[in-house]
């Protein structure tokens, strides 16, 4: 009986065994490489608040969004459970005290002030300063485990727009905070940050909203 299937092709011996084993030991390598490719481009997964923005400790977009709301609410708590711990200079210190009083000031006015912030509008995706000092100096002297810094675009109640660069830092808890005034104590933290160039990427490029 003829066999279905021709043992030569194209004038060629059939396939050793050797060889047949090393296409399938290179088909498997390019496989996983794929497979770990694929895994490298899939965006972390992050939840959104009811205004479609980030919220929370986990994400450096998140909490510059809570300190941007803190704001927009009037909120005191939100804002010292957003801020970076008091880890030493006194002018920072000083700054919360006042923020928070100046918060409630705000809060009791009937109408809002007319250059405050009344929604968020456009929120980028996080970037680390180009400078390596800021980092290294937070590890060193604070324990700080990472620093960025993330645009957040508000809508004020005049109708005009503010962009406005919130520095973030991941502390020893692993959780991110903002820093409200980066130029505190020596400034070291802050060095170079409003010398980046503006962001273009946003939020949503980074991350895929988890429903």
């Amino acid at each position: 009986m003829r066999a279905l299937w021709p043992t030569r092709a194209f004038g060629r011996e059939p396939a050793s065994p050797h060889y047949m084993k090393t296409f399938t030991t290179l088909a498997c390598i390019i496989l996983t490489a794929c497979c770990a490719f694929a895994a490298d481009d899939a965006k972390p997964k992050i939840k959104v608040a009811a205004d479609g923005f980030p919220s929370g400790h986990d994400t450096p977009e998140g909490i510059a969004c809570d300190l941007a709301r803190a704001f927009i609410k009037r909120d005191t708590t939100l804002l010292t459970n957003t801020c970076i711990r008091l880890y030493g200079p006194a002018d920072y210190t000083a700054f919360l005290t006042n923020a928070v009083a100046g918060m409630k000031t705000e809060a009791a006015r009937k109408e809002p002030s007319p250059g405050g912030p009344k929604s968020m509008a456009k929120v980028f995706a996080a970037r680390h300063l180009s400078k390596n000092g800021p980092a290294s100096y937070g590890y060193a002297s604070f324990d700080f485990q990472d620093i960025m810094f993330v645009d957040v675009g508000v809508l004020l109640y005049d109708g005009n727009h503010s962009l406005n660069r919130t520095l973030v830092i991941k502390d020893r808890d692993g959780k991110w905070y903002a820093h409200p005034l980066p130029t505190a104590g020596s400034g070291l933290l802050g060095t170079g940050l409003n010398d980046e160039s503006a962001s273009e990427k946003d939020f949503l490029a980074a991350y895929e909203v988890q429903k």
